[in-house]
């Protein structure tokens, strides 16, 4: 194989190369991006949110009125974890949630506990259900001395639940609440900069108004097949209502909340989050007469920072997939494409001067021909004089 041959080959080979670039940097764009922009399998994570309000004393329930505290520390916690079914179009998410006076030990201070599970889509973060799967279950509650496995109640989930869609929009969503078990809407708020990241903000109002009002409570939907904790029937003085101390007095839990979520835009990851939640007793729903819990909490910085970094974790993943390397393999596929022709070129240039070097008489110092002297080719012509023809004398014959 001559030195043309050999660099036709490998002008080939290197704007092959380019071609293939190109074509990887279009499907990583394009199909790639939409394969690797998903909710993680891996999800596993404690939530922690902290602040203070109003809450009921447990073990008043033992005495002669019922007790509400004023100004008690309490912490909100949120364990997420992925269940099955789970696979590369949808993930299923348990999501454990306490409300804990943190004055009071163990069960003592318990408030609030819901076990939800929800399966979502993966690139939407929409709750999604089947014939098998009804999209989402509640946990039914269970004493503590209880050995038996847990049994779910079906609840049917829709729109958004503990995330955002990847490449959040500046609108309204809908967002599941699993105590009032059905969606309200998130409003777009702005953009705000939480730890170095930029996030938008979101609202949800259920039972609120805009202005915080009191409107539209949920009746208190209860997991007990006696509905125990949903209504309530205790003599007027364990209420605390003036009247006769004896009559029996019948209030229904209802139930409001306002939260704001704080969501990296690439991910969906939500980063921050305040609640504001109000449990109370009430013979009408606009007119609260003993408040079970009403509290205010806001993520913890330790949760803050891990969930800031979970999302520059996704969008690190997502930028390499989607930017990075497509730019990459354009920017060495077009330099391998040029680079290629150049070298074919060359290449054909070379052919032509090994079989004729006259035909590329401008390369010479290129394709260098001195190696093929022929001595012959360089001998110097002699020159010999022409002989001057001498006049016949006029009378000799020819």
């Amino acid at each position: 194989m001559n030195r043309a041959v050999a660099l036709r080959i490998a002008a080939c080979g290197i704007m092959g190369l380019g071609a293939g670039l190109l074509i990887a940097a279009l499907l990583l764009s394009t199909y790639t991006q939409g394969k690797i922009a998903k909710v993680p399998l891996n999800l596993d994570a404690t939530l922690v949110s902290d602040g203070s309000g109003t809450a009921f004393e447990p073990a008043s329930l033992n005495r002669e009125k019922f007790v509400v505290d004023r100004d008690v520390p309490l912490a909100l916690q949120e364990q997420v974890s992925v269940e099955a079914p789970s696979n590369a179009d949808v993930v299923t998410l348990q999501v454990g949630s306490t409300l804990r006076r943190t004055d009071k030990q163990k069960d003592e201070g318990l408030l609030l506990a819901l076990v939800d599970t929800v399966t979502i889509n993966r690139s939407t973060a929409e709750a999604v259900s089947s014939e098998s799967n009804p999209g989402g279950a509640v946990q039914k509650p269970r004493a503590i001395e209880d050995d038996q496995p847990p049994t779910n109640i079906a609840l049917p989930h829709s729109g958004l639940t503990y995330r955002f869609p990847f490449d959040t929009e500046k609108r309204t969503y809908p967002v599941f609440d699993p105590i009032a078990q059905k969606e309200f809407d998130a409003n777009y708020d702005g953009e705000e900069d939480v730890n170095g990241l930029t996030t938008y903000r979101f609202s949800q109002n259920v039972g609120y108004d805009a202005d915080g009002k009191l409107v539209e409570p949920i009746k208190y939907s209860s997991l007990l097949d006696d509905d125990a904790d949903s209504e309530v029937t205790a003599p007027a003085a364990m209420w605390g209502i003036p009247g006769e101390p004896d009559e029996r007095i019948t209030m229904s839990r209802y139930y409001a909340a306002q939260r704001t979520f704080w969501v990296d835009p690439v991910s969906g990851t939500i980063v921050k989050k305040e609640e504001h939640g109000y449990h109370y007793y009430a013979r009408e729903p606009l007119k609260p007469e003993v408040t079970f819990v009403d509290f205010k909490v806001a993520s913890n910085e330790e949760t803050i920072e891990s969930q800031v970094a979970t999302a520059r974790d996704e969008r690190d993943r997502v930028a390499l997939w989607g930017r990075i390397l497509p730019i990459t393999f354009v920017a060495i596929g077009l330099v391998s494409l040029v680079g290629g022709a150049l070298l074919g070129s060359f290449s054909l240039r070379a052919e032509s001067a090994l079989i004729d070097p006259g035909l590329d008489e401008a390369d010479h110092s290129f394709f260098d021909t001195q190696g093929m002297k022929v001595p012959g080719a360089e001998a110097k012509t002699e020159k010999l004089p022409a002989q001057k023809p001498t006049d016949l004398p006029p009378d000799r014959p020819v």
